[in-house]
């Protein structure tokens, strides 16, 4: 008899919580698509570039103002700050590619002569130096704002001091001193 009672109230709160659960659903779920909800009213949403002077629970509308300087907002939202700008730091082997609008963060890329190893969206945020070949390794392939730097082995009676593209061959000179030949192998830069 006593677990039945349990049952039931058991049952009795769990719809309850359902209940609950559900208004509380209905409540967030009623501003539309280009409204934000404040102190349970629904207010319209600034537009991109746009952040909240004052809410509409204040006013008949939305108040809203431009993003400050080194500021944006590229989605109607309904900030009351801007995201701060994305910020190019050469140590970090980055330059600006564009600079930051209201609308629209700073896109980075990587600086000449390194490679992006961290991207996010359209924009790199780390960048690193392209490896350098050593002398006895030619490139392979030149690295790129997206790839490293690619070495290879010169084989044989072949040379590169680490900047050429392919390995050369040494050039034999024989030199006579004195009733003996002496064979030298000479490197042409």
């Amino acid at each position: 008899m006593e677990s039945t009672r349990d049952l039931g109230n058991f049952s009795s709160g769990f719809l309850s919580a359902i209940t609950l659960f559900h208004n509380f659903h209905l409540c967030i779920a009623a501003c539309g698509k280009d409204e934000y909800e404040v102190n349970g009213e629904c207010c319209p949403m600034c537009g991109p570039g746009f952040r909240v002077y004052k809410h509409c629970t204040e006013y008949p509308t939305t108040l809203c103002v431009p993003c400050a300087p080194s500021t944006f907002s590229d989605l109607p939202s309904g900030l009351v700050k801007c995201i701060q700008c994305a910020v190019c730091d050469s140590r970090r082997g980055l330059r600006i590619k564009t600079e930051c609008t209201l609308t629209a963060d700073t896109i980075c890329e990587p600086r000449e002569g390194f490679y992006g190893i961290d991207q996010h969206k359209h924009s790199c945020r780390a960048a690193v130096e392209h490896s350098k070949c050593k002398p006895g390794q030619y490139i392979v392939h030149k690295g790129t704002a997206d790839t490293d730097t690619v070495c290879g082995d010169c084989v044989g009676e072949t040379y590169s001091d680490g900047s050429f593209s392919s390995c050369r061959p040494h050039t034999k000179t024989r030199v006579k001193n004195k009733d003996r030949v002496h064979t030298y192998c000479r490197q042409h830069l």
